[in-house]
């Protein structure tokens, strides 16, 4: 398995949301390391990297949101140590700015090297609301659309697909296509985090009926397929992988002693652990898959709803490296 990318994270920053399938299930608290000591913890890892593994890329992050104090200041840093999150910004979760200050913001944005911010919808606005948990987060996402346009700063807008609010997408694209929109697309949430709750209303085949014709070519079906349609597909096993740190106030003082050589192996092990433990995508899907089930999943959301039923089944006491909570892992 071919590690190909290093991120690191720390989830140090705030989140005005409390999304119903948030995949970090932020609950007000914050468990990164202090943000300044995970700063230079990525910068120095940065450096080694650059000098002694270039062939891997290279990210660093916080969370929950992007809600930073010094924001301006971080995407600098961000630039300058080549990580994508210095051009690219998830607007979700941002605290409530009067019209005024919104501009300013997406403007300073714009000026300091943000070439695209990006959106999520969960349906229309009461339903919006609800599921992110916060009243007037859809007029402020519309909001922030109208104010990204006429500042010129590009936005994209994800639309979230389940049982519930399939009847919703129609009306919903009406109204975001009255704005400058760089590019809309509908998936299906992930099960991962508080996303588990979401399984009992999982977008099906039935609830794609109901989505328009200009809806369903927003919906890419080579990524997201019913489970009969994964169950007959062709499988390509991963060959790569791509590796996440996460920084906590436990953690950190160790990782700052520690060489990144045995980092990046720590993170490799994990990985590698967990894999032997569990079979793979075709093996599971023997045991555990439904031709007949007609909700829509990606393959790997698929593979992650087999390896949950197989490590209850055979009692399995393994890391989790699905878990983006913490230190993971995904496989490509």
């Amino acid at each position: 398995m071919q590690t190909v990318s290093i991120n690191v994270m720390s989830l140090c920053v705030p989140c005005e949301n409390r999304c119903r399938y948030c995949l970090l299930s932020y609950d007000g608290k914050t468990v990164g390391a202090d943000y300044q000591r995970s700063k230079n913890y990525a910068l120095k890892f940065y450096k080694w990297i650059k000098q002694n593994r270039p062939e891997l890329s290279f990210l660093f992050g916080f969370g929950y949101s992007m809600e930073h104090p010094s924001l301006l200041e971080e995407i600098k840093f961000l630039q300058s140590i080549e990580s994508p999150t210095g051009e690219f910004l998830q607007f979700d979760g941002m605290k409530f700015r009067t019209r005024e200050e919104l501009n300013t913001l997406l403007y300073d944005l714009k000026e300091c090297g943000i070439k695209l911010i990006d959106l999520t919808f969960y349906g229309e606005k009461n339903y919006h609301d609800k599921f992110a948990a916060r009243k007037g987060d859809f007029d402020y996402l519309l909001e922030t659309l109208k104010v990204a346009n006429e500042v010129g700063l590009p936005v994209q807008v994800g639309v979230a697909l389940t049982g519930e609010n399939a009847s919703q997408i129609n009306g919903l694209l009406e109204t975001l296509y009255q704005f400058n929109i760089e590019r809309v697309f509908l998936f299906v949430p992930h099960s991962e985090g508080r996303g588990k709750s979401l399984e009992e209303v999982r977008f099906s085949q039935k609830d794609y009926g109901l989505l328009d014709d200009r809806a369903k070519n927003l919906l890419n079906l080579d990524k997201f397929k019913t489970e009969g349609e994964w169950l007959e597909s062709e499988y390509h096993a991963p060959q790569k992988r791509m590796l996440s740190l996460s920084l906590t106030s436990e953690n950190i003082e160790r990782l700052e002693n520690t060489p990144f050589e045995e980092v990046v192996s720590e993170l490799e092990g994990l990985d590698d652990g967990y894999y032997s433990a569990v079979p793979d995508f075709l093996a599971l899907a023997k045991l555990y898959g439904d031709k007949s089930c007609d909700k829509f999943y990606s393959q790997r959301d698929l593979y992650l709803k087999y390896q949950i039923k197989y490590i209850k089944d055979n009692g399995l006491r393994i890391y989790d490296v699905n878990d983006e909570r913490q230190s993971f892992s995904r496989r490509f």
